[in-house]
């Protein structure tokens, strides 16, 4: 259920810049309803129109998770505002500009802070972060812990450079549908293979 929470802006992003591909004159109606006020220029072309209002109802959709969380006396991660600071100022910088480039930028920023955090952490710090999450869960050697960090450290700094990629040198609807089934799907392919390789060290229930 928290997986299915975490995506729910991503999967909202992805539902409504594939309505408006398919479209295109309701959704540039409804982004020049909107959206014109916040546009440079005051006009949301037929072109623009999916990704900005896709982008406009991520924006909604990261404040709404977090305003249900404050509402239920829950705590918000800080993942979660890394999250909403990075997509209202990318968000809003491509909804201003009618620029997908902005949004294009969003994973890739938040993956890089990501694994700055965790290397800073480790580095720094001297505080595993990983380690701190996983350790109820299984009890590993120093050295292992350290890998694993080191491990998804290295894994967010490919995922930001493969979205850039995937941007940069597809269309748009390619993005969309990595950003939602090719990111997601590499992040469980990882945990699931990282989760086989430490298997052995998984805490049995007493």
């Amino acid at each position: 259920m928290k997986f299915l929470f975490d995506l729910f802006p991503v999967i909202l992003f992805f539902g409504v810049f594939k309505w408006g591909e398919g479209n295109a004159q309701a959704a540039q109606a409804v982004g020049q309803q909107y959206l014109s006020g916040l546009v440079s220029g005051g006009e949301v072309t037929l072109a623009q129109a999916p990704i900005l209002l896709a982008t406009a109802i991520a924006i909604v959709a990261t404040v709404v998770q977090i305003g249900w969380l404050l509402l239920r006396g829950k705590k918000v991660d800080t993942t979660l505002w890394l999250s909403l600071a990075i997509i209202v100022v990318f968000g809003g910088a491509t909804i201003y500009f009618h620029n997908e480039t902005f949004i294009k930028w969003k994973p890739t920023v938040l993956y890089w802070c990501f694994a700055a955090a965790l290397l800073f952490s480790q580095i720094v710090l001297k505080k595993n972060l990983i380690r701190t999450m996983m350790e109820k869960q299984m009890s590993l050697p120093d050295g292992i812990w350290r890998r694993v960090n080191l491990s998804w450290v290295a894994f967010f700094l490919t995922m930001g450079l493969l979205n850039l990629y995937v941007a940069f040198n597809f269309s748009t609807d390619s993005w969309v549908n990595f950003k939602l089934f090719g990111s997601m799907g590499l992040m469980l392919v990882f945990i699931v293979v990282q989760s086989l390789m430490l298997s052995k060290y998984i805490k049995e229930p007493q």
